[in-house]
C-alpha cells in the first residue's frame, strides 16, 4: 500500500491551473510567516470524494461493496473518527502534513532508480552553436545567470510570487542549490549545504565521465567573468589522462538499494570521501556532452532523452550525478536543459527558474577584463574496487534496459490554442484533460482513474496534491463522443458539464482538499498506531483508486521550454502538456514493459480528439 502511495505521489509536480504567476516587489520570504497551513479536510467530505472517484471506475457490484465499507469505517465513534483525530492532533505538530506525507513516501523511501522515474528533466529550446568552443561560451554564460540568480535567493531580493492575488511559498527556491540526495540502504536523505557553517564557492564540472571542481568566485568575493569560465572550462576539455577513468557517475542510475550499497563501499576509501562530499556540497553540476544523433521533427525526441537520461552508457548516462538537486546540460550540438530532484523542488519553481535562464542567454555579454590569476580545476579521483568495476558494469546493463523501456513521444499541436478555446468559454486545461481521457478511452475502450498534479504553494511550504481528474461526467462525456446515436447538443452538454466540474474541483482541491492524501493519511494513521488496517482500505476498489493509467500535469513555460514527466512501469501513461495562444506542446511517456502501452498511438489519438472535440463544438453553434 505504501509502495502504491510512492508510486503516484512521485510524479507529481506541476502546476494545473493557467494562470499567471505575478511577481510582487517584497523580499520573498517575507510572506512566509503569514502563509496558512494546509488543512485536514473533513472525514465525511474526504469519503464522499471517494466514492464519486470510484463511481466511474469500478463495477456495479464493486461499488455497492465500497459504498458499505465507507458506511462502516465513517461511523460514528468507529475506526474512521480515530484515524481522523490521530491525522488531526499530527497536523497541529507540524507546518505541513502533506508535505511530510508526500516526502516520506513519494522519495526517501522510493528505492527506484531517480532517473526516469522520479528526476525532473526540463527541455530547453537549442541554442544557435555546433561546436565545442559554443559549447564553453554558453555554458559559462548560463553559469553567470545561475549564480546571479543565487544571489537574488541569499539576499531575499527575489521577488515574492502571488497566484490569484494570494501569496504563494518561496521556500523551494532557497532548497536548489548546493544540495544533494544521499542513497540509505533503508530510506534516502537529503542534505542542504548552502546555510551550512562552511559554504561551498564551487561547481562541479563533469566531462568525459571526470569529474572536476571549479571555484567560481574570486578571494574577494566576485564572480568569474564569462571569459575566465570559458577558460577553466578549455583547461577542462583540455584535459588528456586518464581517458579510461571508470564512468563512477553512472553508479547514480542505480536502484536505490543496489546504488546504496556502492555508495558505502565507496566512502570507506578517503579520496572517494572527499570527492563526493565535493560533489554533494557543490553548487549544482554541470554536465558537457557529446551530441547524439538527431532527428529533424521541431521537438527532437532526442534532445528530450539526453536531458532525461543521457541517451545510454555508450552516450552521456555516466557523464551526470544524478542525486544532484540540479544538473545543467549542455551538449556540443546546441541541445541543453536542466535535470532535477524533486525533493526540494516542484514544476512551477522548476519552471519559473528555467525561463530566467533561456531569457538570461538572450541578453547581451558583457565585456568584462580578465586579469586575475586563475587555479588550476581540481580533478576528482575516485579510487574503484574490482567490486565496483564490476557494480559499475551492471549499472550500465541496467541502464541500457530502463532506457529500451522508456517510451516518448512529443506533439506541436498547431491547428488551434488557448486564444480559440477562450472565445468559445471553454478552459484550455480542462478541454485538454476531456481530450486525454477521449483518447485513452478511444484506444482502450474503457475508462481509467487519472490524475491531474496541482500546486498547493498557498500553504506554508506546499508543494502539490492530485486533482482526480476522471469523473462521472468526464466518463459520460467519452462515452457518448462517438456514439452514433447521441446528439451533438448532448454531447456538447456533457462536455460541458465534465468542464465546469473539473473547474469546480480544481478549486476544492487548491484549497487544501486532496482526497488522494488525506484517505492515504488515514491508512498510515492506522500503521503508526498500530491499530488493525480498516476494511476500506483492503478492498479491491482502493487499489482500483490507486491505479492511474493517465497521470498528467500542465507546465507551460514563456519561452518554449518542455518538461517530460516521470513514468513509471506499473502505471500507464504520463503526459506534460504546455499551453499558448495558438498551439499546445504535449509530450507523452510510458514504459515500453506492457505490449499494449504506445505513447505514438495515444499521442495520435489526443491529436485526433482535440480536432474532433472542435469540430464539435463549431457544428453545434450555441444560444448566446
Amino acid at each position: 500500500m505504501l509502495r502504491i502511495f510512492s508510486r503516484i505521489m512521485v510524479r507529481s509536480c506541476q502546476l494545473v491551473k493557467p494562470v499567471q504567476v505575478i511577481l510582487v516587489s517584497d523580499r520573498c520570504l517575507n510572506q512566509q510567516k503569514g502563509l496558512p497551513r494546509v488543512p485536514v479536510p473533513p472525514l465525511w467530505k474526504t469519503c464522499e470524494g471517494y466514492l464519486s472517484a470510484l463511481e466511474p471506475i469500478i463495477e456495479e457490484d464493486e461499488l455497492k461493496r465500497a459504498k458499505q465499507l465507507v458506511e462502516v469505517f465513517m461511523k460514528g465513534g468507529g475506526v474512521g473518527e480515530e484515524l481522523q483525530r490521530s491525522l488531526e492532533r499530527k497536523a497541529c505538530n507540524t507546518d505541513n502534513w502533506m508535505a511530510d506525507l508526500w516526502g516520506k513516501l513519494e522519495y526517501f523511501e522510493n528505492r527506484s532508480p531517480v532517473v526516469i522515474n522520479t528526476n525532473l528533466p526540463i527541455v530547453c529550446p537549442r541554442l544557435d552553436f555546433r561546436d565545442k568552443q559554443g559549447q564553453i561560451r554558453c555554458a559559462a554564460k548560463i553559469i553567470i545567470a545561475l549564480l546571479e540568480f543565487k544571489t537574488t535567493i541569499e539576499n531575499e531580493t527575489l521577488p515574492a510570487e502571488n497566484l490569484g492575488g494570494k501569496p504563494l511559498c518561496m521556500e523551494q527556491y532557497s532548497q536548489l542549490l548546493s544540495t544533494c540526495r544521499i542513497p540509505g540502504l533503508v530510506r534516502d536523505s537529503v542534505v542542504f549545504h548552502a546555510k551550512s557553517a562552511n559554504p561551498p564557492k564551487h561547481i562541479t564540472v563533469v566531462y568525459n565521465f571526470q569529474f572536476f571542481v571549479v571555484e567560481v568566485y574570486h578571494n574577494d568575493g566576485t564572480l568569474l567573468t564569462v571569459d575566465q569560465l570559458c577558460v577553466q572550462m578549455e583547461r577542462i576539455c583540455n584535459f588528456t589522462s586518464a581517458t579510461n577513468t571508470e564512468p563512477v557517475g553512472i553508479l547514480t542510475t542505480l536502484n536505490r538499494d543496489s546504488w546504496s550499497k556502492a555508495y558505502l563501499s565507496l566512502m570507506k576509501d578517503q579520496t572517494n570521501k572527499e570527492s563526493l562530499s565535493a560533489i554533494e556540497r557543490s553548487f549544482f553540476t554541470l554536465c558537457l556532452d557529446r551530441a547524439i544523433p538527431r532527428e529533424s521533427d521541431k521537438y527532437c525526441t532526442c534532445d528530450f532523452h539526453l536531458i532525461t537520461h543521457g541517451g545510454g552508457s555508450q552516450w552521456n548516462s555516466a557523464n551526470r550525478w544524478f542525486d544532484k538537486s540540479l544538473q545543467i546540460i549542455v551538449a556540443e550540438d546546441g541541445s541543453w536543459g536542466l535535470n532535477l530532484i524533486h525533493i526540494v523542488t516542484d514544476g512551477t519553481v522548476i519552471m519559473a527558474f528555467t525561463d530566467y535562464l533561456v531569457a538570461s542567454m538572450k541578453k547581451p555579454e558583457m565585456i568584462q577584463a580578465s586579469i586575475l590569476p586563475l587555479p588550476m580545476p581540481q580533478k576528482l579521483h575516485f579510487s574503484v574496487t574490482p567490486d565496483i568495476k564490476e557494480i559499475i558494469e551492471q549499472a550500465k546493463r541496467s541502464m541500457d534496459g530502463n532506457i529500451r523501456n522508456f517510451g516518448l513521444s512529443v506533439m506541436v499541436f498547431d491547428h488551434f490554442g488557448k486564444n480559440y478555446l477562450k472565445a468559445h468559454n471553454m478552459s484550455p486545461d480542462a478541454f485538454i484533460q476531456m481530450a486525454i481521457q477521449l483518447a485513452y478511452y478511444r484506444m482502450n475502450k474503457q475508462v481509467c482513474a487519472s490524475y491531474e498534479a496541482v500546486s498547493q504553494r498557498m500553504f506554508r511550504h506546499g508543494r502539490v496534491s492530485l486533482l482526480l481528474s476522471t469523473t462521472s461526467v468526464s466518463a459520460a462525456f467519452v462515452k457518448a463522443f462517438d456514439d452514433p446515436e447521441k446528439q451533438n447538443t448532448e454531447k456538447i452538454d456533457l462536455l460541458q458539464k465534465a468542464i465546469k466540474t473539473h473547474k469546480e474541483n480544481i478549486k476544492v482541491v487548491t484549497g487544501g482538499h486532496d482526497i488522494v492524501a488525506h484517505i492515504i493519511a488515514l491508512s498510515l494513521q492506522a500503521v503508526d498506531n498500530k491499530i488493525p488496517m480498516p476494511d476500506i482500505f483492503r478492498d479491491i476498489s482502493y487499489k482500483k483508486f490507486l491505479n492511474y493509467q493517465l497521470t498528467t500535469s500542465q507546465v507551460t513555460s514563456n519561452t518554449g521550454s518542455v518538461a517530460v514527466h516521470q513514468v513509471d512501469e506499473c502505471f500507464g501513461y504520463s503526459s506534460c502538456y504546455s499551453v499558448h495562444n495558438s498551439h499546445f506542446v504535449i509530450e507523452m511517456a510510458a514504459s515500453n514493459t506492457h505490449k499494449r502501452r504506445s505513447t505514438h498511438h495515444l499521442i495520435q489519438n489526443m491529436k485526433d480528439a482535440l480536432l474532433d472535440m472542435r469540430a464539435l463544438l463549431e457544428q453545434t453553434p450555441r444560444a448566446t
